[in-house]
Parts: C-alpha cells; structure tokens; sequence
C-alpha cells in the first residue's frame, strides 16, 4: 500500500522496533497526530487466547474516566414507563416497533443501542442489520437491561464495549489527540486493567502478546505488554 506524506513523515519520526513504555508511546502518538482534524487515539492488544474456542472469548465493558471524546447518539428500544425514563435519562431516540422499521429501511444514526429484555422480541428480527455493524444490544455488553437510566449515563460519559476478533486482537478507541496525557494515560490504565481481569481462565501462557496505540491517520507505536502486565499487578 503507498503511504501519503504526512504518514512516511510520521514512520520517520520514531523507532520502529522499539517496545516504548506506555507514557513515552501516548506522548509519541499524540505529536504524530497532525491531521486537521482531532484524530482519534487508538489502543490494539494481541491477546494470547484462540478465539476459536468459546471458553477463550474475551469480551466485556469498561468506563473511561474521561470518556473517548466522541458524543455518542444512544438508541434505546423501550415502552411504557421506561420509554419515559430513556428519554428523562437522555436518549437520543427512544421507541419500539416504529423504530425497528426505520432501521429496517435503512436508518442507522447512532452509535449504540440498548434494549429492555421486553423488548428484545422486536429487537431480535433486527440481527441481520444490528449484528454485522456491533450495533445489537447484548446482555453480556451491558446494553439489554432494565436498567435503563444508569446505561444511558455511563454510555454518555464514556462506557466502551470491547470484544477480542478473529484474530485475537482487541480494538478500543481511549481518547482524542487534543487530550493532554495524564487523561490518555488513565483511560489506558482503566482499559487495560479491565481486559487483563477478563482473561479467560482457559488461556495459557502470555496473555498480552503485543500492545500498540496509533492515531486515525498514524503509524502504531509498539508498547512493550510486559511492562505493563508488571504496572498491572
């Protein structure tokens, strides 16, 4: 693949080979972020599980405490009482079937939806649409639950869903390039905290193979995962 400028000047401005600590790596990415917009920066984690296996799933939430720096628009399928309560909590919209069919007709203006299990009847017809996209609520995801004011509140001020690929990697957005790196710092922390409890007990060996943080439009910048395995106990 040919690389635009911007980029080879980026590659040229760090060490390939190098494993950086976390803060030196955070610190890197940020200054090689020069795109004229806000990039986002982005955390990859091999992990050292086969997710072949369903005992080897790696999947779960995590808040970041000072959130992605995206606004996320929450769709939520409810009635009755707590249709009332997703609007007071603030969804961006909230409905039943009318919803499903504009969804079905190819409507999808936001970012995550979540469901109350009494609704999942409606809500399941839309798999096909919702699954391939990450958009179908899920209870292992937090995202079908009565609970309907709590999600909404910790979806706004940051909540993340986070599940391992194919090929064993975990991909997770922890901020903006406009953030100052004490907060990129702490949403690394918090989120590899919460991935390194969600180790399954079926996995062996080393569990973090290979950590990189990059920016939208940057190079990744390798961190060295035994470093932060140690940080981490």
């Amino acid at each position: 693949m040919k690389r635009g400028k911007r980029y080879q000047q980026a590659l040229a401005g760090f060490d390939r080979e190098r494993l950086y600590d976390p803060q030196d790596a955070l610190q890197l990415v940020k200054s090689l972020a020069t795109a004229k917009f806000d990039e986002t920066i982005e955390l990859h984690v091999k992990l050292g599980v086969d997710p072949r296996h369903a005992d080897q799933q790696v999947r779960g939430t995590v808040g970041l405490p000072h959130g992605t720096g995206k606004t996320r628009r929450v769709l939520v399928f409810a009635k009755g009482d707590k249709h009332k309560e997703a609007e007071e909590a603030g969804a961006d919209v909230v409905g039943g079937e009318e919803l499903a069919e504009r969804i079905r007709n190819g409507w999808l203006d936001f970012d995550v939806a979540v469901a109350t299990p009494d609704m999942m009847g409606v809500v399941g017809k839309l798999g096909k649409i919702l699954g391939p996209r990450g958009l179908m609520p899920n209870p292992k995801a937090g995202t079908v639950t009565f609970d309907i004011a709590r999600t909404i509140k910790e979806l706004k001020a940051g909540r993340i869903e986070y599940r391992v690929d194919k090929t064993a990697i975990v991909h997770a957005p922890i901020g903006k390039a406009s953030f100052d790196l004490e907060k990129l710092q702490e949403n690394f922390s918090a989120f590899l905290e919460a991935l390194i409890k969600a180790k399954p007990p079926a996995a062996k060996g080393q569990y973090l193979k290979s950590i990189a943080v990059s920016s939208t439009m940057g190079p990744g910048i390798r961190i060295n995962p035994v470093v932060v395995a140690q940080k981490a106990r």
